[in-house]
């Protein structure tokens, strides 16, 4: 399937204009199980790295929000505790939401990358400048998309794609080394 954005376009020139990074929750931000145990208590595992990857964006100036087809309150308090917003929730059709999102914050859909893992996500995967997917997505998301991580969803997939992003922008190396400076 062709991109609407100059198919022709490679991963540098579509990671360029990128400020906003809009994720999925379940099967992007989690491993994609939705474990409930028998009091009806949902718990999801989010990975530590793609935590630290929102932090590093953020340091980047840019943001981030989510944009999720089911609804859980956890979800709140992650991205509460990531600083993760707008969080949209319970929109299983997402292209109404997206469209919402950008008039809401001023963007063009070519300063988005959106990371998506199912069947639901290619209305916005097909529809922004930089789309992604974790290794283990749909076979029809990862080819549609423009970059597919090496890790499966809630494995570090979002570091590794913000690290592809802010890279390829030519940032990374200015946040990491703020890291190397000795205690």
């Amino acid at each position: 399937m062709s991109h609407p954005f100059k198919p022709l376009l490679d991963l540098a020139d579509r990671c360029g204009p990128i400020e906003l990074l809009l994720v999925d929750v379940d099967g992007v931000l989690t491993d994609g199980v939705i474990a409930i145990d028998d009091k009806g208590v949902e718990t999801k595992h989010f990975h530590v790295r793609d935590g630290s990857a929102f932090h590093l964006w953020k340091k980047a100036g840019k943001r981030a929000a989510i944009l999720s087809g089911r609804w859980a309150p956890l979800v709140d308090r992650r991205a509460a505790e990531l600083g993760i917003a707008p969080v949209i929730q319970g929109a299983p059709q997402k292209g109404g939401p997206f469209r919402a999102l950008l008039r809401d914050l001023g963007l063009d859909a070519k300063q988005v990358c959106y990371v998506g893992d199912d069947l639901a996500d290619l209305p916005v995967l097909n529809a922004v400048g930089l789309a992604a997917c974790p290794a283990d997505a749909a076979p029809e998301v990862r080819e549609s998309v423009q970059f597919v991580s090496t890790v499966p969803g809630g494995r570090g997939a979002i570091r590794e794609i913000v690290e592809v992003i802010l890279k390829h922008q030519g940032v990374w190396d200015e946040l990491v080394d703020r890291y190397r400076i000795p205690a």
